[in-house]
């Protein structure tokens, strides 16, 4: 308890006991994000677009209940937390995937669903969450890092890069006593990087093992860990937490 009568009533370790919505929970950072809550004791509810995978990650976890709809429908995706049976502690929202696409080839009307779609789900997602999570319960994001060294075939992403955490900032105080925060995430080792890479992935890991600071790549479990604490620490609104073992420190 500090002098002032405030303590860390919110900041309570690990989610045991609390329910934890994760959207994209089939696979990659989701996944293993919600393999943590499970491990510390916490529910998962879990929405995929995939429905066989889903099937076999709700195998593994035995979640409360499972959806299967595509989650960059932020009209579907809105209704579907309003109408979540209980209050839950907590969502995590990993649906969507980077477009990397030149100027010349740039479809214009992709290019604003790609856009908007994402500001949409963010607004969904924060809208449904004042009524449907718990006060000092989080919504979380996986932004990234990437976008914010200007490259060809970047604009999109870049953009969006921008956008979300002066979004996520904007939405704290309209969600409050909800918390929300952004994990922006340089690369990580998950199977929508294997397939964006395609026959460049083992190349791409022994660059990274070889340049960044921490002399390894950065996984799904070091995401989903930092996704958890950020869970537990009811102090944290409103900010964007890089987790990129450093990339964002070497020179191209």
């Amino acid at each position: 308890m500090s002098a002032t009568g405030d303590g860390p009533e919110e900041t309570r370790g690990a989610p045991a006991g609390q329910t934890v919505v994760v959207v994209g929970g089939s696979a990659g950072i989701g996944l293993e994000t919600a393999r943590q809550v499970r491990a510390a004791g916490g529910d998962v509810v879990l929405v995929a677009r995939d429905p066989e995978r889903l099937a076999r990650a709700a195998d593994e976890l035995k979640p409360l209940s499972t959806a299967s709809f595509d989650a960059t429908d932020a009209v579907r995706l809105e209704h579907f937390l309003d109408t979540l049976p209980a209050p839950v502690d907590h969502v995590l929202v990993t649906a969507g995937s980077p477009a990397y696409t030149p100027l010349d080839e740039l479809d214009l009307a992709d290019a604003g669903r790609d856009f908007g779609g994402r500001i949409a789900m963010m607004l969904a997602v924060a809208r449904a969450g004042r009524g449907m999570v718990r006060p000092g319960g989080t919504l979380l994001f996986i932004g990234g890092t990437g976008g914010r060294r200007p490259a060809p075939g970047m604009a999109v992403m870049g953009a969006l890069t921008a956008a979300l955490p002066a979004l996520t900032a904007q939405l704290a105080l309209e969600v409050a006593p909800v918390r929300i925060n952004l994990i922006a995430a340089g690369f990580v080792d998950t199977p929508l990087s294997a397939a964006l890479l395609g026959d460049r992935l083992e190349a791409r890991r022994e660059e990274l093992r070889r340049t960044l600071p921490i002399g390894r790549v950065v996984g799904p479990a070091d995401v989903a860990a930092l996704a958890v604490h950020l869970m537990a620490n009811g102090a944290l609104t409103g900010a964007t937490y890089d987790i990129d073992g450093g990339q964002q420190l070497v020179a191209r």
